[in-house]
């Protein structure tokens, strides 16, 4: 996958302001509303939340340090790699996404979880449009990043913004789907 480095960016910038977006609606809703879950091990809007901070946690901090550090002049073309094709595609949203496992570290179930929830996930986006502007200044490509699972498999730049902005959105339509599930419940008062 061969793609204009500033269409990336820019494609990313606009999921990740509807991922905002998404959020700053959630705090509309009730915390009962927030904290439904259709079954016991499913997760309410806010555990899916939790998980996306956690990553954030990981991401954000690893992606801030690389942007800093990296010497590697931009390039009008990012060119994703099969690894970072694999990893964006396993992670993307569509309508008939499959579950997946997390890791026990980022599984969030039977969290006690409140607004502030919501609020550090809408401070990681604002931290995400940062480093989406500030990586315009570096290599895509050349610019790598360890990935959470493992510190030793590193991915390009572009396809870590993928990857983390992809989940961000898979898990913010799951959150969606939660608190529209719990509207036949009466949980929005």
């Amino acid at each position: 996958m061969a793609i204009a480095t500033k269409k990336l960016l820019q494609d990313l910038l606009e999921i990740t302001r509807e991922n905002l977006n998404s959020a700053e609606q959630l705090k509309k809703e009730s915390i009962t509303a927030l904290n439904w879950k259709p079954a016991s091990e499913s997760w309410s809007a806010l555990e899916c939340i939790e998980h996306l901070n956690r990553y954030g946690d990981f991401y954000i901090p690893e992606i801030t340090a690389k942007i800093q550090t990296s010497t590697h002049k931009p390039s009008e073309i990012f060119k994703s790699n099969w690894l970072g094709r694999y990893f964006s595609k396993s992670v993307s949203y569509n309508e008939n996404v499959k579950k997946m496992k997390t890791f026990t570290s980022m599984n969030p179930l039977h969290s006690e979880l409140d607004f502030q929830t919501i609020d550090k996930f809408i401070d990681q986006q604002h931290q995400i449009l940062a480093l989406l502007d500030q990586s315009k200044d570096v290599n895509l490509d050349k610019t790598k990043t360890a990935i959470s699972i493992s510190r030793f498999i590193k991915l390009r730049l572009g396809d870590t913004f993928r990857v983390v902005i992809y989940h961000n959105q898979r898990h913010m339509k799951q959150a969606e789907r939660a608190i529209n599930m719990s509207i036949g419940k009466k949980l929005h008062v």
